[in-house]
């Protein structure tokens, strides 16, 4: 899929911290992006997109709802390539299945009918999560290499007791779906797998995954957890990657490292040496056990993995620059 310039490609949900970095890169590498966003009308999720360089001549934005079917009918018609980014992230949810499961299993859906409907499209490009790979009940350790053959287990996460269980749900049964609905109607889709996505935030809001970094610096106790950690350069990179390089297929995982809370705790402490930084966890409990993930597919992608620390320095850089820190 090489000389794309000029192509026309659809990138869904399009305000979204990954998401408009995908939009960025696209407007940079000569496309013209056909954007998605829920509510045309509001500054915090459209001035961030027309502010780009070319959006002008080349950013067309266009209000869809992941919840009405057609919805993306008309601005995935005549595209090449379609980005499907939209879903919701939410970790504390009063109705599981009306706030997270519909819109990203319905949603996804939806989109892939848009998608199977218009000729033109030669490749979708999925975003998922390493919530889809890891929650299984097998054993993690520092010995253990998880890898793209892992899937979570809906049935373990019904039952379990993780407080994201349901962001979880909504992430494996929307790339299972994704993954039938694919291959029943012949649809090139390759999915990318980011765990949790730091750096620099183009957006004006704080977004979930940057959340604990904020929360650490003002001082609040962080979870006694282990997780994977990648740049949202990075991963807007690799989609940018999946969507070109003919020969990808399958599913990419994205991380950097597995560290845990506080590590990246000790990363802030070193980065801001006068600030109060939390040095607390949530619990007395040991912590939780690290683990590893394999690199070998995304590096496959040409993918060159940013360091965690400058991907903290450079998230923090960002609140700054944005006011919602001020030091």
């Amino acid at each position: 899929m090489s000389n794309e310039e000029g192509k026309l490609v659809c990138v869904t949900g399009a305000s979204g911290y990954i998401a408009s970095w995908i939009v960025k890169f696209l407007l940079e590498h000569g496309y013209t992006v056909r954007a998605t966003v829920r509510d045309l009308s509001n500054p915090n999720k459209v001035e961030h997109l027309v502010k780009l360089d070319v959006a002008k001549e080349r950013l067309q934005l266009f209000k869809a709802d992941l919840l009405e079917e057609g919805s993306f009918d008309s601005v995935i018609q005549g595209c090449h390539g379609v980005f499907h980014v939209a879903s919701p992230v939410l970790m504390f949810v009063e109705d599981p299945q009306a706030e997270l499961i519909d819109p990203a299993v319905k949603g996804t859906l939806n989109v892939l009918k848009s998608c199977a409907k218009s000729p033109s499209v030669k490749r979708v490009v999925l975003t998922s999560s390493t919530s889809a790979v890891l929650f299984n009940g097998r054993p993690k350790s520092p010995e253990v290499v998880v890898d793209e053959t892992w899937f979570s287990d809906p049935d373990f996460l019904r039952e379990s007791k993780f407080f994201h269980k349901w962001y979880t749900l909504s992430k494996t049964m929307a790339e299972d779906t994704a993954w039938k609905f694919a291959k029943e109607n012949k649809i090139d889709m390759v999915v990318i797998l980011p765990s949790m996505v730091v750096g620099p935030l183009l957006r004006p809001e704080v977004n979930f995954s940057v959340e604990p970094v904020l929360n650490i610096i003002n001082g609040v106790p962080f979870p006694n957890l282990s997780i994977g950690w990648v740049d949202v350069k990075d991963v807007a990179k690799a989609h940018i990657q999946a969507y070109e390089i003919t020969s990808a297929s399958g599913r990419y995982c994205l991380v950097e490292r597995v560290a845990h809370f506080s590590e990246v705790a000790r990363i802030l402490h070193d980065l801001y040496p006068t600030l109060q930084i939390s040095n607390k966890c949530v619990d007395d409990e040991p912590y939780e056990p690290t683990f590893q993930f394999s690199q070998e597919r995304a590096k496959s992608l040409g993918i060159e993995f940013t360091p965690l620390e400058i991907s903290i320095q450079e998230t923090v850089k960002s609140f700054r620059e944005k006011k919602i820190i001020n030091f």
